[in-house]
Parts: C-alpha cells; structure tokens; sequence
C-alpha cells in the first residue's frame, strides 16, 4: 500500500515542499548557496539587453526554463529612445517583486491568508550627481517609498516585519562589496 503525503497549500505556496526544503538545508548547508546571474550587451546609445538564464543552487548549475530578455533604455529627455525601462526604474521593479513574494511566502509559512497584495514604489535621485555637476550629490537613489495594500489576515506591522525579509530589500538597506573585473579587447 502506497501512502501519500497530502501537501499543504497556503497562498498558492507549497508550505509542505518548502519544509522539505528547510529541513535539506540544515541537513546540509551548502545546498543554500545561490549565486544569480545577469548577462548585459550594450545594443547603442542608452539601450542596452539584459539576459538572466542559469543560476548555481543546490550544488549543481541550473538553467531557467527559458531565457529571460529585458531591455534597458532611457526616456528621451534623459538621451534614449524609450526603448526599455531605464534601469534605476528596473531596480524598482526587482524590489517590488522581492518585496512581494516574500510576503506571500512568509505569510503562508504564518498561515495567514491573502488575498491580495498591491504596492507601489517611488525613488528620488538628484542626477546632479550622475552628470557630474556636483560632487557632493549621490549618484543613486537618495530615499525609496514603498506602499503596500494587502487584503488578508496579516496585520499593518507583521506586514511591514515580513517585507524586510526581502533579499533585495536587505541588499539595499546595507553596504556590499560589488568587485568589478574589466578586460579589454
């Protein structure tokens, strides 16, 4: 006789599978070891592709099942064709969606329902500092404003407690080394 493990599904999340998940990795930690890749080609002027396809999890290199493409451009008055999104727009976007998922996950981990989740992100920059015209002014984002919307069982501050659990998030609130190689063709 074959048993089955009925797996439990909380917001379209398989906390079952994830448990499973858990358990591996504290059984083994080097099964957590994730490096992320994003591949870049400069196309002209402001517009450049991004692709993002295989990935290190697991101990084993992985592969998506399919290529992801997204193009990077500048809008006109910042000397693009609106091509793309301009890639401080593109961060927005990483954030939202990190910040996002990683709500649902942790919500159903608390098995708290929901229902919805909207949000909305806001940056400010001063491009003073990226033209050069001032030394003083910080070339990235000066301050980001997030708004979230949740219909579900989770409280106003298990929400906001939730959210900083955000991988980009995190990378974002604190400094990290960034090592850049350069070879010249």
């Amino acid at each position: 006789m074959t048993t089955q493990t009925q797996n439990k599904i909380v917001n379209d999340v398989n906390i079952t599978q994830l448990g499973e998940t858990i358990h591996n990795v504290r059984q083994d930690p080097q099964l957590a070891a994730f490096k992320a890749r994003a591949k870049n080609k400069w196309i002209s002027g402001t517009f450049n592709k991004i692709t993002i396809d295989d990935y290190y999890l697991a101990k084993e290199e992985q592969k998506h099942k399919q290529s992801f493409q997204i193009n990077a451009d500048e809008p006109p008055i910042l000397l693009g064709q609106d091509r793309g999104a301009n890639p401080v727009e593109i961060l927005l976007g990483a954030l939202s969606g990190c910040m996002t998922t990683t709500l649902a996950v942790y919500s159903a981990v608390q098995d708290l329902k929901v229902e919805s989740i909207q949000s909305e992100y806001e940056g400010d920059l001063d491009l003073q500092g990226f033209l050069g015209i001032r030394e003083d002014v910080n070339t990235g984002y000066n301050e980001i404003r997030v708004k979230f919307k949740v219909k579900g069982d989770a409280t106003e501050e298990q929400i906001r407690e939730m959210v900083k659990k955000s991988p980009v998030y995190d990378t974002l609130i604190r400094p990290i080394k960034i090592k850049i190689n350069v070879e010249k063709e």
